[in-house]
């Protein structure tokens, strides 16, 4: 099923099977899709944000790229509350899952909350405010190593 306004895929975390995969948006600098290693911490972070419903959810893998994580996850959700919702439910999660305790950024006001979590960074957006930022096209690298330019050429 394909969103109308986006034109993404749906993405899914498989619960008890190998992978958990995330289908981000058509973006030629990026790998349409991410296969997370099964009890990962960035499988657990998929599948939570599949559970509570994340839109777009997009992976970019910062490994060998970036001293900052291993990956980067952004996605949207519907309302500030919802986000904030997400954003909670997520650091919950991690804690009961014996990670450490996550450092979250961006709440109350739920319009950009960033959650570090180590290995995985994570940012969730309401949808007007992530088009804005276009983290994914920041981020997104190119096939031969090099990162992709955010702007166009002038």
């Amino acid at each position: 099923m394909t969103n109308a306004h986006s034109g993404t895929q749906p993405r899914s975390a498989e619960h008890g099977n190998s992978t958990a995969t995330a289908t981000i948006i058509s973006m030629p600098d990026l790998d349409t899709t991410h296969n997370a290693e099964p009890g990962s911490l960035l499988a657990l972070v998929l599948e939570q944000l599949d559970d509570d419903q994340a839109q777009e959810i997009v992976t970019i893998p910062l490994e060998g790229k970036s001293s900052i994580a291993d990956h980067m996850v952004v996605a949207s959700g519907r309302s500030t509350r919802q986000v904030a919702a997400m954003a909670n439910k997520l650091a919950e999660k991690l804690k009961q899952a014996g990670e450490p305790s996550p450092r979250i950024e961006g709440l109350p006001a739920a319009d950009w909350v960033l959650i570090d979590a180590g290995d995985v960074v994570v940012h969730l957006f309401r949808p007007e405010v992530r088009s804005f930022y276009n983290l994914e096209r920041m981020w997104g690298f190119g096939e031969d190593g090099t990162k992709a330019s955010a702007v166009g050429s002038a």
